[in-house]
């Protein structure tokens, strides 16, 4: 059996079959077919009428990306294919888009890649503080900074605030040298990185000579109110529930804040709860505010890192059962 799919731009066939047709195996491994190019598109072979139907709706959403101009990666194929695994693509195909965020120092695009940070763009462009709470790899922290260069470099804000908290994770690293900042520094290096890929160097000292960016722990926020800026607490899975609440209670006039973390990462000691876990749960009513739960879909590092989580996570669930004694 097989079934045929058109293509109104010459070159889009080539497109969607990727680089040594390597998008094409993806999409034949995962629905058992064969997918060949023809003059004016592909023709899809195989056994079963709804895979091919799968796989030739699949391809249709790859030259709709095409045509907008979104490059078809690796990733963005393995996202597609990942939707029609878990059934959500209804959703994902109809919805979602990778809108342009802003362009970094090099010229390159930063793009929401997925539908979960699809949600978490448009919350911090609707909200005045968004929680986005999920695994490492889904973009949380690197998001946010592209939101926030974006509101600078329109001027919707006057200044960018970074912030996490120095918690070690579960080292103990004892005697740091250096005057104060060179022992804070290595925890905001993230920070540091992201700024100084999206603003290049030069940009981004000159404002951080400014005082226009400021890049410091949490404990340096108590006490201020910060209007006019956009403000991310990076890593506020380690706040406790006093620091998250002085946090939040710093966001002033004409500001927008973000708080990321991943509640499954907590470097706090046992006897202490997460201030992300409780304050997501206290205000998620609250109007202004949003929260974006990314999941191990929403990943856009090396798969093999998709992979790690599910596995931590099974065993997490196997754990969780055998207390429950199921």
């Amino acid at each position: 059996m097989e079934k045929r799919i058109t293509f109104d731009h010459t070159g889009a066939g080539m497109a969607v079959m990727g680089a040594f047709n390597g998008h094409a195996r993806l999409v034949d491994e995962l629905f058992k077919v064969e997918t060949d190019t023809t003059i004016d598109g592909l023709v899809v072979r195989g056994e079963n009428e709804a895979d091919i139907d799968s796989a030739i709706q699949l391809y249709a959403k790859m030259e709709v990306l095409h045509q907008a101009g979104h490059p078809l990666t690796e990733q963005l194929v393995r996202y597609l294919i990942d939707a029609v695994r878990s059934g959500d693509q209804e959703v994902v195909f109809k919805e979602f888009s990778p809108d342009i965020i802003c362009v970094n120092a090099k010229g390159r695009p930063i793009l929401s890649k997925t539908f979960g940070q699809k949600k978490y763009v448009e919350s911090i462009e609707k909200n005045e503080l968004t929680f986005a709470i999920g695994p490492a790899g889904t973009g949380k922290t690197y998001l946010a900074v592209a939101m926030a260069v974006k509101a600078f470099r329109e001027h919707n804000v006057s200044r960018i605030i970074l912030t996490r908290p120095a918690v070690e994770a579960g080292e103990k690293l004892g005697f740091l040298p250096g005057a104060l900042q060179d022992k804070v520094d290595p925890y905001m290096r993230p920070l540091y990185d992201a700024l100084n890929d999206l603003m290049g160097t030069d940009s981004y000292l000159k404002n951080m000579d400014k005082g226009l960016i400021e890049v410091s722990p949490l404990a340096y926020m108590r006490g201020r109110t910060l209007d006019d800026a956009f403000i991310i607490l990076d890593e506020a899975q380690n706040t406790t529930r006093e620091q998250m609440k002085m946090f939040l209670t710093r966001i002033g006039f004409h500001a927008k804040a973000v708080v990321t973390g991943d509640i499954t990462q907590i470097d706090l000691p046992p006897d202490r709860r997460s201030g992300l876990e409780e304050a997501a749960k206290l205000l998620s009513k609250v109007e202004g505010i949003g929260t974006i739960r990314l999941t191990q879909r929403d990943i856009v590092r090396n798969p093999l890192v998709q992979r790690i989580i599910q596995a931590y996570e099974a065993d997490h669930i196997k754990k969780q059962n055998r207390k429950r004694g199921m």
